[in-house]
């Protein structure tokens, strides 16, 4: 009892430290982000470490919907794999550049999100989860059955790598480097987002959709806006897939994969932006570091997560405001002064 109270404050202390210094860890943590392909060289790490980073981008956008709107969603490895196939049909075939694959792939998976966010999103509860359920197995059956377009099982191969100007960009560092700003730019939208009067609206209606749409907020507009970003985020997310992995197949894109991205957001923590980098990275990490367990691997990376919910539900970082952390410690600080 006394371990976990100690462990508890030590928490605490460290979150207070970390949020009354939040320039300072955000300046170490890209300073470290940017010197990271430099300092390490063994290409398995760098691997991972995009794919990490990429894991990120797609809990960043999951996060808008789930953790600050409350909507629960298992569609999202559907946008991510609408994405990734518009990228791919439109580099290998059309030749088109890494940029306005991007563009292409925000613009065609915006425009599924908002004709599935259209009807869904009146739904609520379990009726929201299995209807995104549903989505993202007809999603995964149309690549499977579309031989003309997707080529069915075989998937696509041969996708150009990353082209920006005419410069092609073959090596990991080059890989890390864009997905880092991507990781960047998304990071940056989140937050300009939710503080701002959309980010009260989307709390509004995860604490209560009923009180807010009575306080005159148009919950329906709202939420497909939120639905459609997180939908553009994830078809990014699979465009650099798509690019970086030069193979897809719809194996990588079925409800498995949706479900591994939701509990990357509950385990870093529902509404929080380091949480969200937590979750992934910890999630991307944790079961490559397990790897010579064999066929326990998967055992203790359960126990760990349910061990991990029932300790802290909300997630880890799901219940910490660093902005109110912040005003506290400052204020402690000043009547200390005094």
């Amino acid at each position: 009892m006394k371990k976990t109270s100690k462990l508890s404050a030590c928490l605490s202390g460290f979150l207070k430290f970390a949020a009354l210094h939040q320039k300072l860890f955000i300046l170490g943590a890209l300073t470290l982000a940017i010197l990271f392909p430099f300092l390490i060289t063994d290409r398995y790490v760098m691997r991972l470490a995009v794919v990490g980073f990429m894991y990120v981008m797609l809990s960043l956008g999951l996060n808008l919907v789930t953790g600050y709107m409350g909507q629960m969603s298992f569609g999202h490895a559907a946008f991510w794999g609408i994405g990734a196939y518009t990228a791919a049909l439109l580099t290998k075939n059309l030749g088109l550049g890494t940029l306005p694959a991007f563009l292409a792939a925000a613009i065609v998976v915006g425009i599924f999100g908002f004709l599935l966010g259209l009807p869904v999103l009146k739904l609520k509860g379990y009726y929201l989860t299995i209807v995104t359920m549903g989505f993202c197995e007809i999603v995964r059956l149309v690549e499977l059955n579309w031989m003309p377009v997707t080529n069915g099982p075989m998937g696509i191969s041969g996708i150009p790598k990353f082209s920006f100007f005419g410069i092609s960009f073959h090596t990991y560092r080059s890989f890390y480097f864009i997905i880092l700003i991507l990781v960047i730019l998304t990071t940056l939208l989140i937050r300009r987002l939710i503080r701002s009067r959309f980010g009260l609206a989307l709390k509004s209606i995860r604490d209560d959709d009923v009180v807010a749409e009575a306080m005159g907020v148009p919950i329906v507009r709202y939420k497909i806006l939120a639905f459609v970003i997180s939908s553009m985020i994830a078809g990014v997310a699979g465009a650099f897939y798509a690019q970086y992995i030069t193979y897809i197949d719809p194996t990588s894109f079925t409800y498995n994969a949706s479900q591994e991205m939701l509990v990357m957001v509950i385990f870093g923590g529902l509404g929080s932006i380091p949480g969200s980098f937590l979750g992934a990275l910890a999630l991307t990490i944790l079961p490559e570091l397990l790897r010579d367990l064999m066929e326990y691997r998967m055992l203790i990376y359960g126990v760990l997560m349910v061990v991990m919910m029932l300790v802290k539900p909300d997630g880890i970082l799901g219940n910490v405001n660093f902005d109110y952390l912040k005003e506290q410690a400052a204020a402690r600080k000043k009547e200390a002064v005094k």
